[in-house]
């Protein structure tokens, strides 16, 4: 191992590190809106219950890269997309990629919140009820607080997982961390050094949210805090 291949190597993939949490970042907030508004269809009716349905199993059906090619490569082929206002951001591959990641982490992330909303406790929400509080604000204070808790584990892999599935992006020339990866080693052929100083970077950042995440859930359950000790 060349250490100074390996230091120049990595400062090189910093580079690109800034877009790969930025990817990471947006795609979760977005993700994360658009999954609530899927649960809130779900209770709105049949009509809403179905489509959501149907969204969630498109979405977790397909594979993320898929969802990536059809985006960018397929969306231009319509005339109606090519003619719209929305076509100076979906002829841009940063748009097409974030816009497959959101849609494809608003399927998940509604599963998990299903779940959450589940185990939130028939009791709570009664007992709002009996207090006069109005459907929103039960969902404000109540409802969505407790559901958030409950599905926190399981959001946690989530996050891990979409911050990792931000390396698919460089399949459409976005120059992250993989993409600068994929770049140095077309360039060098030294795909073993650089391919393990991305895979640092990846392992790192994911023990950084692990523990994060971790200390979230604990500042949310502190009770479960002597149950893992």
């Amino acid at each position: 191992m060349d250490v100074a291949f390996l230091s120049e190597t990595l400062q090189k993939l910093l580079a690109g590190f800034p877009l790969t949490v930025n990817l990471a970042v947006l795609s979760l907030a977005g993700g994360g809106v658009l999954a609530l508004l899927l649960n809130m269809a779900r209770a709105s009716g049949w009509l809403g219950a179905r489509l959501a349905d149907a969204y969630v199993f498109l979405f977790r059906g397909s594979p993320l890269l898929i969802q990536i090619f059809l985006i960018y490569y397929g969306l231009g082929n319509f005339p109606a997309v090519r003619e719209s206002f929305l076509w100076p951001f979906l002829r841009e591959p940063y748009w097409c990629a974030l816009l497959a990641l959101v849609l494809n982490d608003a399927a998940y992330t509604s599963e998990i919140l299903r779940g959450g909303f589940r185990a939130v406790p028939r009791g709570a929400v009664e007992a709002a009820e009996a207090c006069g509080m109005s459907r929103l604000t039960r969902l404000r204070r109540i409802t969505l607080p407790i559901a958030i808790r409950q599905a926190l584990p399981a959001y946690s892999n989530e996050v891990i997982s979409m911050f990792k599935s931000t390396a698919l992006a460089s399949t459409v020339t976005l120059m992250e961390v993989t993409g600068i990866a994929r770049a140095e080693v077309s360039a060098t052929y030294r795909a073993i050094e650089i391919f393990l100083c991305a895979a640092v970077l990846y392992l790192i950042s994911t023990l950084l949210i692990t523990r994060g995440l971790r200390l979230l859930e604990t500042r949310l359950s502190p009770w479960l805090a002597g149950n893992r000790a």
